[in-house]
């Protein structure tokens, strides 16, 4: 018989999503200022076929980011989900500024969660059942691994590599 699993408590994943989410928000600039970096005039740069292009992976930052955090309030995640495709920013700085709307609107509804509903178990597409608060760390951690991808595409593309944890090469004294 395996041994029993200790549950977190409301009270203990409110403090984590407390946490992690004051960290999403330090890092909501960091990600806007490299989505901007992305010259429109080569937002189909792919440094190899197999890669998404500059303005895929931008998109797909931003747009799975605020659904990722929405989904963790319904209770529920499924991939693809179309609901923003129809207000697709045109210009990156567009989507700089969409990506900081967005991600605020997002971030408040994770707010309004009860500590009750952050312990609730959400099936993730069949691979792993954790409680509603671990996926909040999983959408910063998506959203970290894909701005640093982001990043590497921007001195290619003949742009500068903004300051993120410091000073670029690049960046502005």
């Amino acid at each position: 018989m395996p041994a029993p699993q200790a549950q977190p408590s409301p009270e203990y994943a409110a403090g984590v999503r407390e946490f992690v989410l004051m960290g999403i928000e330090q890092e909501i600039p960091k990600t806007m200022k490299v989505i901007a970096a992305v010259p429109d005039g080569k937002r189909d740069y792919k440094p190899d076929p197999k890669a998404r292009s500059a303005w895929d992976l931008a998109w797909h930052l931003a747009s799975e980011d605020v659904i990722f955090l929405l989904q963790t309030t319904e209770g529920k995640f499924a991939f693809p989900d179309p609901r923003f495709e129809k207000e697709k920013p045109k210009t990156t700085a567009e989507l700089a500024t969409w990506y900081q709307a967005k991600m605020k609107d997002a971030i408040a509804k994770v707010r309004k969660m009860s500590p009750q509903d952050l312990v609730k178990p959400i099936d993730f597409l069949g691979m792993f059942k954790f409680p509603a608060f671990v996926y909040i760390s999983f959408m910063n951690n998506h959203s970290i691994h894909h701005r640093g991808e982001l990043a590497v595409y921007l001195r290619p593309m003949g742009s500068k590599v903004p300051s993120i944890y410091g000073p670029s090469a690049d960046n502005e004294s």
